[in-house]
């Protein structure tokens, strides 16, 4: 046995012990954007480490521009060492901002927008296990689960896609709920499609032959 297919093994081992120590539930189909739960209803994008912004202080283009927030959740600006982003909604940066710079300048009016997304962990959902590019994907507003098997490339021939677990935190605690990829994907079973949230992980383990 090689240490490619070892490794496999052990995390699939993993993956059913923590499964079988957890009660399973199942999530609702996604909602249509008419009907969408509160939680998903009120998602506000949060800036993370890699974004790209774009800061304008209106009548003062000296000191607008495009910024990259640090891997520490931090950018500098003309006027300001080391302001922490990370965490916040570009409004309430925004806010932030004006209140910073009003030091310097009178009145600023300041507007904060996104030009590229990365986010903070807590804002991606990650995908381990049998998928063909498993990976952490950057959250976007009504993102389903179809949508994120789409993004990392659908299933590998190995995967038992109807075993699959979603783990989300609700209330502080880290809930389990079955979802049924098989199903979804090759059987067209659109029902199957389940919303997401931002921090959710789809743990996908292989089929036992």
């Amino acid at each position: 046995m090689n240490a490619i297919k070892a490794t496999q093994l052990a995390l699939t081992f993993l993956i059913a012990t923590f499964v079988s120590a957890c009660s399973v539930q199942k999530l609702p189909p996604a909602s249509t954007h008419a009907s969408l739960t509160t939680s998903i209803d009120n998602y506000n994008y949060l800036i993370g480490p890699g974004d790209n912004l774009q800061i304008f202080v209106w009548r003062n283009p000296e000191i607008s521009g495009s910024f990259v927030v640090r891997p520490d959740g931090k950018i500098t600006t003309s006027l300001v060492e080391d302001i922490e982003v990370s965490g916040k909604t570009p409004s309430a940066l925004a806010r932030e901002l004006e209140q910073v710079l009003s030091k310097y300048i009178r009145d600023p009016i300041v507007t904060v927008s996104m030009t590229g997304f990365s986010g903070p962990f807590s804002e991606q959902v990650r995908v381990i296990g049998e998928a063909t590019n498993p990976q952490a994907v950057s959250y976007k507003e009504n993102m389903t689960l179809l949508d994120l098997m789409i993004a990392v490339g659908g299933l590998t021939e190995f995967a038992s896609g109807d075993s699959a677990k979603l783990i989300r935190v609700v209330d502080g605690k880290q809930m389990e709920y079955s979802v049924y990829l098989d199903s979804l994907i090759k059987s067209g079973e659109i029902s199957e499609n389940v919303d997401l949230l931002p921090g959710d992980i789809l743990i996908i383990p292989e089929a036992w032959f």
